[in-house]
């Protein structure tokens, strides 16, 4: 058990209506790594590098279909531990920004659905878990083991440029 921090740069989070297949590249999705996994979300920022003022309309919030073959991070994306030297996972968490079949983000009214609004020119949001105020996602499938951070279209974001981190901790 160790905090990790997985990181996207210079997305460019195009604007996507809620319940449609994310396009890859415009989200960051995480899940579990094991039915039985649980993992705490921490903590996430978003930083915004437009070059004029854009709303963005992020959201974190479970997926309604998993991804398929979710695709292995490359660079200038990552995912490592804040501790150097920590052991490593016996079951890994899967951070991705592309995918086979992209995931859908849940359009339910009961699942949690964190709002996370901001001017892309410049603007800064991070939000921060309270103690136990933190978002868990329990196991690895839709609905409570999956959850996307993405730019909203329906909660009224319009492209752009970003760049994100989620901090979590699995066990």
């Amino acid at each position: 058990m160790a905090k990790r921090l997985f990181t996207a740069q210079a997305q460019s989070f195009t604007a996507q209506a809620t319940a449609a297949t994310l396009t890859n590249a415009t989200y960051m999705g995480i899940q579990g790594g094991a039915s039985t996994q649980i993992v705490d979300v921490l903590e996430i920022l978003v930083s915004g590098f437009a070059s004029a003022s854009t709303v963005a309309g992020f959201v974190f919030c479970p997926a309604s279909t998993a991804p398929t073959t979710p695709t292995a991070l490359a660079s200038p994306n990552s995912d490592g531990p804040l501790v150097a030297n920590a052991t490593a996972l016996a079951t890994v968490v899967t951070t991705y920004v592309a995918a086979g079949t992209g995931p859908q983000a849940s359009a339910s009214t009961s699942v949690p659905k964190l709002n996370l609004g901001m001017n892309a020119f410049g603007g800064i949001i991070r939000w921060n878990a309270a103690p136990t105020q933190q978002i868990q996602l329990i196991g690895n499938t839709a609905t409570t083991g999956s959850f996307l951070l993405f730019n909203s279209s329906t909660g009224g974001g319009s492209t752009a440029s970003a760049n994100a981190h989620i901090m979590y901790e699995p066990y």
